[in-house]
């Protein structure tokens, strides 16, 4: 299921960044002893049999606080509740259940969205006992796990997962055919989604497209309160254009708008075909940029990348040259992508744009021959061997596209699990300067023959 969103809340310093990390395998979030030390929203994907899910990592929640902090944070878990698939309420074994998880539990019970209470820290016998009293607190769904050592969390993401339908066959990279040629039917409308951190001017990107007014534009950021998908006609092409800074506002909750943004982007990276990542040209690409983009890589998503706000650069020679190096460098290893200069309130190049986001469309979608295929990449191999690991040398046979949504490749060797990484980047630069794949991420498995 694209989008299939997975929230982890409950109070301060109970271990839910370190959690999260463990789902991600990466230290992504600060940790720290520190109550409310998360004060960087945090989202990923996790993947787990075969199974992928967004999640989210949300600040320690403190019910009825007048600490301005913990207001917010209050806000951002009715928002995760409202708009998460499900939910990971995590309590503390080493001190038991305090007043804060009992308010929690309370907002909790009323939703009819699934909650699965993971009691953290149990990671010896008398912390299994301690924990048992969590029972008390109601819910069905009760896990006992050990963040730091990981023990109890596969039960958990088990139960999680089967949450998740089973994707069709043709996603599957093991579903195909020796000669490869078996092609998954392309969506019919492409759909392109303008991604960006608040106030790059994605909403005047998507006025001056659609030539009226559509969504307010402001100076303020966070003033899209829609989500709108616009049915469009252009080169005789149809395309959904898909405004992700869409927020429309609850009656409940008066949200936190940048972590409402940030939700919603993701869901709209799911259901695009393309993203197009907005950049302020003043700005550059920060951190939160770099985010976005690894998570639209990790999805598999078609990218192009438009520096807004060009006009107000002061240019001198080479100066879009310069800045598109400097911006490749940053985005290594995967660099292939277009990256355009536009200006939404000039109208300047917007509708180049449009041509790139369709050309990465179609070729989102390229099919090549096996027999082109083996043509090119063998000799590719035969002019650069892989090299030889204790002892063995690999020999990389055959190669044929797997019929995915994602252009995927599987070559067929006799030690598939000591091809190293530096000799799988060697293969992907070789697919891409022999077929076009840019602005497309490319997925190499490697099979036994």
């Amino acid at each position: 299921m694209a989008g299939f969103t997975v929230a982890i809340v409950g109070r301060p310093n109970v271990g839910k960044s370190t959690f999260f990390n463990r789902l991600l395998e990466q230290r992504k979030a600060i940790v720290d002893d520190v109550s409310g030390v998360t004060r960087d929203r945090q989202y990923g994907v996790a993947d787990w049999n075969g199974k992928s899910f967004n999640v989210i990592d949300t600040g320690g929640f403190v019910a009825q606080s007048e600490d301005i902090f913990e207001k917010e944070i209050r806000k951002q878990v009715m928002i995760a509740l409202e708009e998460a698939n499900a939910l990971i309420f995590m309590g503390d074994a080493a001190t038991g259940i305090t007043d804060l998880d009992e308010s929690m539990a309370d907002v909790l019970r009323r939703t009819s969205k699934p909650v699965f209470l993971a009691v953290n820290k149990v990671d010896n016998p008398d912390r299994m006992l301690e924990a048992t009293e969590f029972y008390g607190m109601g819910f069905d769904n009760v896990f006992f796990i050990s963040s730091m050592t990981g023990s109890g969390s596969g039960e958990l993401l088990d139960a999680i997962t089967a949450l998740i339908p089973e994707e069709p066959a043709t996603e599957s990279e093991d579903y195909m055919g020796e000669d490869g040629e078996a092609v998954p039917a392309p969506p019919a409308i492409p759909k392109f989604a303008i991604i960006g951190q608040p106030n790059v001017g994605k909403s005047s990107l998507l006025n001056a497209l659609i030539g009226q007014e559509r969504t307010i534009v402001s100076d303020i950021a966070g003033t899209t309160r829609d989500t709108i998908h616009t049915h469009y006609n252009l080169f005789q092409k149809e395309f959904v254009l898909i405004d992700t800074a869409g927020i429309r506002r609850k009656t409940k909750v008066h949200e936190d708008l940048e972590f409402y943004s940030v939700i919603r982007a993701i869901k709209a990276m799911d259901e695009a075909d393309v993203c197009m990542l907005l950049l302020d040209a003043e700005k550059g690409i920060t951190a939160q940029d770099l985010n976005i983009f690894s998570l639209l890589v990790r999805k598999g998503k078609g990218i192009v990348i438009l520096v807004n706000k060009w006009d107000l650069m002061e240019k001198v020679t080479n100066t879009a040259r310069d800045y598109e190096e400097q911006l490749k460098k940053r985005l290594a290893p995967f660099n292939d992508v277009p990256i355009l200069f536009i200006s939404a309130k000039d109208k300047l190049r917007i509708h180049k744009a449009i041509e790139l986001a369709l050309d990465v469309f179609d070729t989102k979608s390229r099919r090549i021959s096996t027999s082109q295929l083996n043509e090119v990449m063998l000799k590719a191999i035969e002019s650069y061997h892989p090299p030889v690991v204790r002892g063995n040398s690999i020999k990389i046979k055959f190669v044929t596209q797997l019929p995915t949504h994602v252009p995927s490749f599987a070559f067929f060797c006799n030690y598939p699990d000591e091809v190293k990484q530096p000799y799988k980047n060697y293969l992907e630069n070789q697919l891409r300067q022999n077929f076009n794949f840019k602005g497309v991420p490319v997925r190499l498995f490697f099979r036994k023959k």
